[in-house]
């Protein structure tokens, strides 16, 4: 009898294939494979039982994905920050009363009291006052946290505004109003503050930090040339006091909304004995005396300017400055950022002779509205690099302390250049007196080249 045929095994059901699976032969057997993974378009992981795919591979797709979804514009990915547009418009809110609390001051106590002589006066004695109270607040703000010393200290200063005004509301002696306005002195500098989140948040990544400084000193000069618009505008359309009022009023509603961001505070840094003043650091006094120089230049040509075509064409110097400094923060930070601020001081010098020329050679406001707009050019990208090396200069727990101490000397050159340049204007007239802050521009110069700045050992 023939043998049976021999029976054939029945082959295994196949596993249920979905419309990623990929049919193969391997040593005689037939196998399915997944061709993509789904998420990324490349090789898939393995199904679970299998061998796990490497950590580092994992993680070096989702930061590829990450760096895709980044946005290009270095203002934009500085704001995409966790938290840091909360804090931004806070600041924002608080830092504008900046450019509104003096010209409100001076409108509404001249109005009052027919005096800008008594006007003058009071404002200087609170600029005086800020400059010796400052530091201790901002050392108070490093050493017990932003938020714990910054709302008070504002509440203590908006009572100094209402009570400001309560006194010239109701005619009270001119001694009152002096003692009134000092009290303002508390007022912490929020953009120092500001400037202490981004040094936390961006430790360790200069171009970040290049970004930012860039970034808040536009802040700096578009609040400075909005808040004398708002705050005349205010005190014209309504009644002599709502500058300052409505200057109190957002300056603590800012300073409120900034703090609430805790997340990105800076951590208190307790001070020990053997902690020193950010005075005594390497290379700080001579940064200090180029702030004082660079101060005298702003204050000389906003006086001259007033003096010479009005207060309306300062708002064209403000404009080239705050647009420069956004240029100046799209760019790469300075390998040598010693070299690079005597660069800007030069072109600062420079470009401070144009209205010198335009004011002695013609007439023409247009021409003159042109040369300060140029002339603005050159002071952001100064101010920027110069607070970077005091970043530099400055322990990390001390950031707020020192960058007050820089804007301390910012204001006392302000006050100084406003003094030569209005002796200037009243005894050579106004054409000569635009050499008051070109003058002023070749001494900071002078200091910074004379100072070698010795950087901080890294």
């Amino acid at each position: 009898m023939p043998n049976p045929p021999a029976t054939r095994p029945r082959p295994a059901a196949l596993p249920a294939l979905s419309p990623t699976t990929l049919l193969a032969v391997t040593g005689g057997q037939l196998v399915a494979a997944p061709r993509t993974s789904p998420e990324s378009g490349g090789p898939a992981a393995p199904e679970s039982g299998g061998p796990a795919a490497p950590k580092d591979v994992r993680r070096r797709a989702a930061g590829q994905r990450a760096a895709r979804r980044a946005p290009t514009n270095p203002y934009l990915r500085l704001l995409a920050t966790p938290g840091a547009r909360a804090f931004t418009a806070g600041n924002l809110i608080a830092r504008l009363p900046m450019g509104m609390l003096g010209v409100s001051a001076i409108i509404m106590i001249a109005g009052s009291r027919d005096s800008y002589a008594l006007a003058g006066a009071v404002t200087a004695t609170g600029l005086a006052a800020t400059a010796v109270v400052a530091p201790f607040t901002a050392r108070l703000v490093d050493r017990f946290g932003q938020a714990r010393i910054a709302v008070p200290a504002t509440a203590l200063a908006v009572l100094g505004s209402l009570a400001l005004v309560l006194c010239v509301h109701y005619d009270a002696p001119a001694w009152t109003l002096f003692a009134a306005y000092a009290a303002t002195a508390t007022t912490p500098n929020t953009g120092g503050m500001s400037r202490a989140r981004w040094a936390h948040l961006h430790r360790g990544d200069p171009a970040a930090l290049h970004t930012a400084n860039s970034f808040e000193q536009a802040a700096d000069e578009l609040c400075f040339m909005l808040g004398p618009v708002v705050a005349a505008t205010l005190c014209g359309a309504l009644f002599p006091e709502a500058g300052t009022l409505v200057g109190a009023f957002l300056l603590m509603t800012g300073v409120l909304v900034f703090a609430a961001q805790r997340t990105t505070e800076p951590p208190p840094t307790p001070r020990n004995r053997t902690a020193v003043s950010p005075l005594r650091s390497p290379g700080m006094p001579a940064l200090l005396a180029v702030f004082l120089a660079t101060g005298a230049v702003f204050g000389a040509l906003e006086v001259v300017s007033i003096a010479h075509a009005g207060g309306a064409i300062l708002a064209l110097q403000a404009a080239g400055s705050c647009a420069a400094g956004l240029l100046y923060g799209s760019l790469r930070p300075a390998r040598n950022v010693h070299r690079r601020l005597l660069l800007c001081l030069t072109a600062m010098t420079a470009l401070m002779s144009l209205p010198l020329l335009a004011a002695s050679s013609t007439a023409s406001l247009p021409v003159l509205a042109l040369c300060l707009l140029l002339a603005g050019a050159a002071t952001a990208p100064t101010m920027v690099t110069g607070m970077t090396l005091v970043q530099r200069a400055t322990q990390p727990g001390q950031l707020n302390e020192g960058m007050t101490l820089s804007v301390t000397a910012l204001l006392g050159g302000v006050a100084a250049g406003a003094a030569g340049g209005g002796w200037l204007v009243e005894h050579t007239g106004t054409v000569f007196g635009y050499a008051a802050p070109m003058s002023a521009a070749a001494l900071a110069l002078a200091v910074a080249a004379a100072g070698a700045f010795r950087r901080r050992p890294e």
